[in-house]
């Protein structure tokens, strides 16, 4: 039996019956306290989802999760920068109008949530790795258009392995 804490289980609530159903598992909220009762592998998957989820991700795009390919990945800001002022780093990461997080996700292909002290990715393998490394380069300062460029590049460079 897996036990996570939710702040908010709103959702959760309302997609309780889908998401027993899709992960093979039963799920029950008390409160703040969600528990998560099935096989040992069902749990596990299920609380990568629950995870995800209590992140701020959709349920639906939390279950992609159960997809093999995909991955989700916390990155919390203070191992990254020395920074004090989170807001900062969080506004090199939006950038002007939500413009720089726009181009991230279109580039590498990953949901990306942007919280007070984490970054939230969720995406394929491949993609993650390269959209860590590029938002882990621009909290510690590189310029956007570098950034676009490596992502640019590792795309090109997966386009040319895949034909």
């Amino acid at each position: 039996m897996e036990t996570l804490y939710f702040n908010k289980t709103a959702e959760l609530r309302k997609e309780k019956v889908q998401l027993e159903k899709r992960m093979n598992v039963t799920i029950k909220v008390e409160g703040k306290k969600v528990t998560v009762e099935g096989d040992s592998l069902d749990e596990y998957e299920a609380r990568l989802v629950l995870e995800a989820m209590e992140f701020g991700y959709s349920a639906k795009k939390a279950l992609m999760l159960l997809d093999e390919g995909y991955i989700f990945r916390k990155l919390p800001l203070k191992n990254f920068t020395r920074r004090k002022d989170m807001s900062v780093v969080r506004g090199r990461l939006i950038g002007k109008e939500g413009k720089t997080k726009h181009a991230l996700e279109n580039i590498s292909g990953c949901e990306i949530i942007i919280r007070d002290d984490a970054v939230g990715l969720l995406g394929s393998a491949e993609s993650i790795e390269e959209a860590t490394t590029a938002i882990t380069n621009l909290i510690r300062g590189s310029k956007q258009a570098n950034v676009y460029r490596f992502l640019e590049r590792m795309n090109t460079a997966r386009r040319g392995l895949d034909n």
